[in-house]
């Protein structure tokens, strides 16, 4: 894909990943994914999780955490329907393939937006960012999990040998902090709550903004 990514893309890679995504991914994402829903379960309400996948996330959340899910890609939101109608997951409203960039909900709709792994793998980050602080309530929280780029060392060198493999799962493998700090100035309307080294290595990080 280079270092371009498009949305069919993203949508075509998803799918050939979806029989197998929980089983390679979610112990690799465990500890980001419960991290990034403990916040999401404190703040409460309604709660829009991005990317959704598979739906592995939603047996973490609180029962009283409404939860609309979105996802590019069709074969994994059937997998989460399955998981949601065999668990009786009745906190969950909605489930919607739906671009990240181009969300169908209406303004200060949310108390908490989650992305888990997502803004690595959009066309747009910024003007997903940008989406997914319009759908936010004013002092909501968005709360990122992400790969964020090492600027040296053994965890660089690390990356540039795992980015084809990055790549052929839909990320894009090199994305710097300071791009996000960028965005947040442009954006004006944010403010940086918390950034946290997450596991494995430090090779992701959550991210929390507070819409201002």
């Amino acid at each position: 894909m280079g270092k371009d990514i498009d949305r069919a893309g993203v949508a075509k890679a998803y799918a050939r990943w979806a029989p197998i995504y929980d089983l390679v991914f979610g112990p690799v994402f465990d500890r980001g994914r419960k991290a990034t829903i403990a916040i999401a379960d404190r703040i409460g309400g309604r709660v829009l999780d991005v990317g959704i996948g598979t739906g592995l996330s939603l047996t973490d959340y609180s029962p009283t955490t409404r939860i609309c899910g979105v996802d590019i890609s069709e074969p994994m939101l059937r997998k989460a329907q399955e998981r949601v109608q065999n668990l009786n997951l009745a906190n969950v409203d909605t489930l919607s393939v739906m671009d990240a960039k181009n969300l169908a909900f209406p303004d200060n709709f949310f108390d908490a937006v989650v992305a888990q792994y997502v803004i690595t793998a959009v066309p747009d980050p910024e003007g997903t960012l940008d989406d997914f602080i319009r759908v936010l309530k004013p002092s909501g929280e968005l709360i990122l999990v992400n790969h964020i780029g090492a600027e040296g060392g053994p965890r660089k060198a690390f990356e540039l040998a795992f980015a084809p493999v990055a790549r052929r799962l839909g990320w894009r493998p090199e994305f710097p902090w300071e791009r996000l700090v960028k965005w947040a100035a442009v954006h004006g309307g944010v403010t940086l709550e918390e950034r946290r080294p997450m596991p494995p290595m430090g090779h992701f990080s959550l991210i929390r903004y507070r819409k201002s």
